[in-house]
């Protein structure tokens, strides 16, 4: 994102009305709306009323955030800046180029962030060793969520292999069941992009892919296997997935209607906000071929310049998203684990305590990957340039080879 001149006086005219008219309030921009979303976000709403700080929500729908950045860039222009936006990976990098946000160093130093935040999550909370985010979580996006019951009734084990997860699909789909529950929905598919390729190619060829942009890698045999497995996934699809929000996929499997939904652990507040639990009713899991390396989204809170520092509001927001307390509390409704790696995390599900083992075993070992479908990969250009291919090919508009030539292109043209 570049902007004029003007655009960044218009900027820093945001910065003082906001300044001016929030005082011991936050307007938050965000597009948690989701039921289970929507109670984790009470979670924080109800921890700054404790301190007296007011909370104007604004809620903008749509999983993965495009729709409120353009929302946000309507009101940056209209000199209207929200003073707390939800961002992912690139999009904080965008506005911290431009000067946007404000400086949380001295919260960070005083509170040991850099102490107890993976250096992969402060790659985007920072710039230019700068803090203008707090991280609220951490997402990972290569779960597979199976409904106990119909897997039972089927004789199915966790599959632990590629080979293995298509056979259990097609035995739920030759019983009756919709096999994989999904949302025709652009970073839905790029969901499923993201774990195909980690399994098929493995962690190397995903950094070379989705990180390093390295074309001869993009153009390889690897990459068309890419390809044809989406394609099979395709087959495990009902008919009427076209535009399906994840929710409604995630309720399917909720409701016995579908085996499988292959999803960031969002889904998780889902299953346990309709009162199931993990390993009775749901049972989570890594999507095959990717037991080892997690792929994150790590949803953050930036702070929009308010003129002079930091306001105490703002300060009290950041605070709160980075306390333990806050961070067991929210993270326990959310789904995903805490951004922090020094937490005890005994009173989350079981789902919850292997996620977040995980998670720091991947930071510790390298395995920890921004995901690609959520801005963590590579910049917004370049992912929405990924996300037409991957759709074009899971609509049946391209072949395997042909969406191989086509994301090269796309990432030739958008990524200088």
């Amino acid at each position: 994102m570049k902007m004029t001149n003007a655009f960044k006086a218009t900027v820093a005219a945001a910065a003082l009305v906001a300044g001016g008219a929030q005082a011991q309030e936050v307007e938050v921009l965000h597009w948690w709306t989701a039921g289970g979303e929507a109670a984790a976000l009470n979670v924080l709403k109800e921890d700054l009323a404790g301190q007296d700080i007011g909370w104007q929500d604004m809620p903008v729908a749509g999983g993965g955030g495009t729709q409120a950045m353009t929302v946000l860039r309507a009101r940056v222009t209209s000199g209207n800046a929200p003073t707390a936006v939800q961002m992912l990976g690139f999009d904080i990098q965008d506005w911290a180029q431009e000067g946007a946000l404000a400086n949380l160093n001295a919260l960070a130093e005083e509170n040991n962030w850099g102490e107890v935040i993976p250096d992969a999550l402060q790659r985007f909370a920072t710039y230019e060793d700068q803090w203008v985010a707090a991280p609220v979580n951490v997402h990972s996006t290569n779960w597979v969520w199976a409904d106990a019951s119909i897997m039972e009734e089927l004789g199915l084990e966790q599959p632990q292999s590629w080979e293995e997860f298509v056979a259990a699909l097609e035995a739920a789909k030759e019983a009756g069941y919709v096999a994989l529950a999904h949302g025709g929905q652009a970073w839905q598919d790029a969901t499923l992009f993201d774990a195909v390729l980690m399994a098929t190619g493995g962690p190397e060829f995903y950094q070379k892919t989705m990180i390093d942009l390295d074309m001869e890698a993009l153009g390889s045999d690897t990459m068309k296997q890419v390809f044809d497995r989406m394609a099979t996934l395709r087959g495990f699809v009902d008919d009427n997935f076209s535009g399906r929000d994840w929710n409604l996929a995630s309720a399917m499997v909720i409701n016995d209607e579908a085996a499988f939904q292959m999803m960031g652990d969002w889904a998780k507040g889902e299953f346990l906000n309709a009162g199931q639990t993990p390993g009775e009713d749901f049972l989570c899991f890594r999507f095959p071929g990717t037991q080892d390396q997690v792929l994150f989204n790590s949803d953050q809170f930036a702070m929009f310049s308010q003129g002079e520092g930091v306001s105490d509001e703002q300060a009290a927001l950041a605070e709160a998203i980075l306390s333990p307390e806050f961070q067991i509390a929210f993270n326990k409704v959310k789904g995903s684990v805490p951004a922090r790696t020094d937490l005890d995390v005994s009173e989350l599900d079981a789902c919850g305590q292997q996620g977040y083992a995980e998670y720091k075993a991947a930071a510790e070992s390298g395995n920890l990957f921004g995901s690609m479908a959520h801005g963590h990969a590579n910049p917004a250009a370049v992912k929405n340039a990924m996300y037409d291919v991957i759709t074009a090919h899971f609509n049946g508009e391209y072949d395997a080879e042909t969406a191989v030539q086509e994301l090269q292109t796309a990432v030739e043209i958008n990524a200088m």
